[in-house]
Parts: structure tokens; C-alpha cells; sequence
């Protein structure tokens, strides 16, 4: 196998210089940081990561699936240096400027489906999503919100409100945005069904027969907030249908449907859009995360139709920022060249990880598409009893052996690795995975 300067971990976990930022950091940032481990970034290029004492290692997580283009891809940092060269900001809610424009026209003939389409740039996925609920509510003049058990759409209270991840997250700030119901998510390796497709129509009976019987008229209901992958719940696939069945149930009861697509968007599962890949045109398309690179960019894209809000109805001070607009037309650029590429990756990443379920019985469940792979770890396959334990101490002993992981859901770990990784990355990193997952078995 081909040889890199790349993982290489000469000095302890972190170095000396990790360590005097390490104190520091600990003395005046907020108390709220999780700091999954002991990482001090300095630098990196494509999917190598470099800490300040030098150290290198294979990026299996991208800043949670932020950094698409990996790390200073010469389009990204060329676009940016050349707009910061000429201006940052002028506010695009009051002034125009042609990288706002250019971004929005691109978002708007990317977005899936037919529909014509506006965008709205914001700095952030839980901006982007908060404004999805209002032009929902304003649109259809209806308070009621639909989300999924396990979703996370961002920290912002009504995203908050959405979001049914872990209990942390809501604990001791109610309450919280009113008329918000939560359903569960169409998880097939979860799911009593005998079979995917009764999977997916569990999910419509849900809402149907028990929520709108029970709880909420279907006629007071905005919007479906959904992950067509969902990401922070634990990397699920739902099976095929379930997104065109709520376009169907949406399309029913005149209920927009919003594709959350902060983490699962933007070449991530191979595709543009996850939506994608069962071919449904949601009402509106919520994206963030790798739209810039690492740059704080994100978006809501309406259909024409439904961007029905009035000039002064909504506004951002930074949002779509110049410099940020440039990062993410560059990205795009780099990204749609890179489809190809992704879903080979994904591919070889996916086949090593259900080698790997075969020889490590710690391994339940192997899912994804594209570079958005869950590996889910249990006590007892027969059970299914997710081992929350055991991942931290696998994370560890992977940052310790030059690969950089990130759980989700109780004992999922994601492989969200920069889009531009290549046969090197992908073996070298997957090798290391498997050596730390058979230390715990």
C-alpha cells in the first residue's frame, strides 16, 4: 500500500502545545462545549488533519460533515481570498451584490423537482431552519409542526422546538415553541415490521390515525420538518418510499413538506440532495453545513409558489456575507465534479464496513449512501441493545491511532469524511477502525 506522511502521532495525546491552548480554552469558553477529544486543529490539505504539535490524521468526520471540500482546497481558499481582497459585507437584506445573486440563482436551479425557486441565504442550518418556520406559518396560515423522533434541526429555540435528539438539549430551557408534534422516525432496523414497506406505513399511520385523530387537525398543520437521512438520530435510511409517501400525505392535506438536508445535502450521500434519491420535490429545501466549506453559509429554498412573504417579513445581517457566498459558489462547483467520486467512496467505505460487521460481532447494523455512513455498535445482535458504552473508549483509542471519529444517536458511529477523500483515506482509515473495534471485542 501506497505510503503517506499521513496518520502520524509522535508525541502524546495532545502534545505540548495542545495542551497550553487546551488550558486556556478551559479558563474562558463557555461551559456548554462537549470537546469530543483532545484535538488542538492546526492545519490540514484534503482529508488529512494536522494538530499544533504536529501530528496528522485521517478525518473520518469533516467537522460534522462541514468540511466537503476537505482542507484548503486551493478553489475554496482562492475564491475566498479574492472576494475578501474586494469587500466582506454590505448586508444583502438592504443592498445587492453579484456573489449573493449568483449564489441564489444557483441554489434555486440545483434544488430538486421541476418547481421554480427563491432562496433565502443564512449564516447557519438553524437560521435557515427558523425561517423555514415562518415562511411555513405564514404560507399557509397554519401554527401546527410536524418533526420525527431522533431529528436534530439546530440549537435556536425553534429549531429546538423540532428537534427530539437527546434530552440535554432541551433540558431546563422551556418551554418551548407551541403546537410542535413529534412522530417516529421510519427506522427499519428498529422497527417490529416484518418488512420495510409496512415500516413506512407504520409512519403514515402514525400521523394519520393517531396524530390527527388524537391531537391535531390536520387542517391547523404548516409543515413536515424531515431528514431524508436523518443525521444526529443515528445515521438512519429510511427505506425506499417513505419520502414519497409524506409528499403524498402533505399533498393530501395541503401540508408543506421541508426537507432538512443541513448534514445529508450537498453531495454528502452522493446525489446533490438526499431527496433525491426517490426523486421528491420538497416545498421547501433547509441547507447549511458543507455548502461553504467551513464558511458560515446556509440556505432555505422555497418553491416560487410558497415564498409568498412580504419584502420586511424576514432579514439576516450577515447572512449570505460576501465572502461566505464565494466559498460556497466555489464549493459547488468543486462538489457536483465530485459526485462520481463520492459515491466510489462511498462504496468501498461501505463494503469495508460490512467486512468489517462480518468479523466483529460488536457491529449490529452498517447503512448510509454516499460519504454518510452509519456503523451502529450493540451488546447482542439478537437484541439489538445499542452499546453506548463502548464508544467513547473506540473514539479514543481511533484519535490515538490517527483517525478522527464522531458518534451519533446512542452507539452509531458516523463516516462522514471530506468529499474529496481518496482509495488511500478510505483504507488506511477503515484499517485503523477495524483494529480499534476488534481491541474492544
Amino acid at each position: 500500500m501506497e505510503t503517506r506522511s499521513y496518520p502520524r502521532v509522535a508525541t502524546p495525546l495532545p502534545g505540548p502545545k495542545g495542551r497550553a491552548i487546551i488550558e486556556r480554552d478551559a479558563q474562558f469558553t463557555s461551559t456548554s462545549y462537549i470537546k469530543e477529544y483532545p484535538l488542538v486543529m492546526s492545519g490540514g490539505s484534503g482529508a488529512m488533519v494536522e494538530d499544533a504539535d504536529g501530528n496528522r490524521f485521517i478525518d473520518f468526520m469533516a467537522g460534522i460533515a462541514v468540511s466537503a471540500t476537505g482542507y484548503n482546497h486551493p478553489e475554496v481558499v482562492g475564491a475566498v481570498c479574492r472576494q475578501a481582497e474586494r469587500f466582506f459585507h454590505i448586508c444583502g437584506t438592504d443592498f445587492y451584490y453579484d456573489v449573493f445573486a449568483r449564489l441564489a440563482e444557483r441554489l434555486a436551479r440545483l434544488a430538486p423537482g421541476p418547481s421554480r425557486k427563491r432562496a433565502f441565504l443564512t449564516n447557519s442550518g438553524t437560521e435557515a431552519i427558523e425561517g423555514a418556520i415562518k415562511l411555513a406559518r405564514f404560507h399557509t396560515r397554519r401554527p401546527a409542526l410536524i418533526a420525527f423522533h431522533g431529528a436534530f434541526h439546530g440549537r435556536s429555540y425553534g429549531a429546538m422546538s423540532l428537534t427530539s435528539s437527546k434530552a440535554k438539549q432541551h433540558q431546563h430551557f422551556g418551554p418551548f415553541l407551541p403546537d410542535v408534534h413529534h412522530v417516529p422516525y421510519c427506522n427499519p432496523y428498529r422497527s417490529s415490521a416484518s418488512d420495510p414497506a409496512e415500516c413506512v406505513r407504520a409512519t403514515i399511520r402514525a400521523i394519520e390515525e393517531d396524530l390527527f385523530t388524537r391531537h391535531v387537525a390536520p387542517e391547523d398543520v404548516a409543515a413536515i420538518f424531515v431528514e431524508p437521512l436523518q443525521g444526529e438520530g443515528g445515521y438512519v435510511v429510511p427505506p425506499d418510499g417513505f419520502l414519497r409517501a409524506l409528499r403524498q400525505l402533505c399533498d393530501r392535506h395541503g401540508i408543506l413538506l421541508v426537507a432538512d438536508e443541513v448534514q445529508s445535502g450537498v453531495g454528502r450521500t452522493g446525489k446533490m440532495w438526499a431527496c433525491e434519491w426517490e426523486d421528491v420535490e420538497p416545498d421547501i429545501l433547509v441547507t447549511a453545513k458543507g455548502l461553504g466549506s467551513g464558511m458560515p453559509i446556509g440556505a432555505l429554498v422555497a418553491k416560487d409558489a410558497v415564498m409568498s412573504w412580504k419584502a420586511g417579513s424576514h432579514g439576516s445581517t450577515f447572512g449570505g456575507n460576501a465572502v461566505s457566498c464565494a466559498a460556497a459558489l466555489a464549493t459547488l462547483d468543486v462538489v457536483e465534479r465530485t459526485l462520481p467520486r463520492v459515491r466510489a467512496m462511498g462504496e468501498r467505505m461501505l463494503s469495508r464496513a460490512r467486512q468489517i460487521m462480518d468479523r466483529c460481532p460488536i457491529v449490529g447494523d452498517v447503512r448510509g449512501r454516499g460519504l454518510m455512513i452509519g456503523v451502529e455498535l450493540v451488546k447482542d445482535r439478537r437484541t439489538k441493545e445499542p452499546h453506548e458504552d463502548a464508544i467513547d473508549r473506540i473514539t479514543q483509542r481511533a484519535f490515538r491511532n490517527g483517525l478522527l471519529l464522531l458518534a451519533c444517536g446512542r452507539s452509531t458511529f458516523r463516516l462522514a469524511p471530506p468529499l474529496v477523500l481518496d482509495e488511500y483515506d478510505v483504507d488506511v482509515g477503515m484499517d485503523i477502525f477495524e483494529k480499534c473495534l476488534r481491541e474492544e471485542s
